[in-house]
């Protein structure tokens, strides 16, 4: 009998310690809950107001003597605009800057050899390549105009849209 008594009494002091030590914990956020406090006491900050909506004008298409939007314009045949004459030439060796974009070739300088003048090109390899008027570089066809010593300038043949080709200016200029 002594032995249940003995057993409730050390039942009963881990009981009390145990509550004991659970009042004395702090999780340690009391000056979190002061600072939190601070903010929500502080008065709040007026907002601007918001900008007046701009009032909404309707645009009326009114088709009288104008073309339907939602038709592709098609170019006049007779009209001259269109070169069916223009195509690249398929059959040429193509040249080694014709394997790169032109946005990826960067002029490095100008050197003249024999009275011609040749632009040194670098390509995206690091490889530089002496380049006269004439020559081809770029994926779209393009032939060196001309060289200057700023920039390189050539001619590109793109398809123009309509199942044609058309010629663009372009140009490589000096890196910095």
């Amino acid at each position: 009998m002594m032995h249940s008594s003995v057993t409730a009494a050390l039942r009963l002091t881990v009981g009390v310690l145990f509550a004991l030590s659970l009042s004395a914990c702090d999780d340690g956020r009391d000056d979190l809950r002061s600072y939190i406090e601070r903010i929500k006491a502080r008065p709040a900050q007026p907002l601007e107001p918001l900008p007046e909506p701009k009032t909404y004008q309707p645009y009326t298409y009114r088709e009288a003597g104008r073309r339907n939007p939602f038709i592709p314009i098609e170019p006049e045949l007779g009209a001259g605009n269109r070169n069916d004459d223009l195509r690249p030439d398929q059959s040429r060796p193509r040249e080694p800057l014709e394997a790169f974009p032109l946005d990826a070739l960067r002029m490095v300088g100008v050197v003249t050899k024999g009275g011609v003048r040749y632009a040194l090109i670098r390509d995206p390899e690091g490889v530089i390549h002496r380049v006269p008027a004439g020559a081809y570089a770029g994926q779209n066809y393009g032939r060196v105009t001309a060289i200057t010593s700023t920039e390189v300038q050539l001619v590109e043949i793109v398809p123009d849209g309509f199942g044609g080709w058309t010629e663009r200016p372009a140009t490589i200029p000096l890196a910095e």
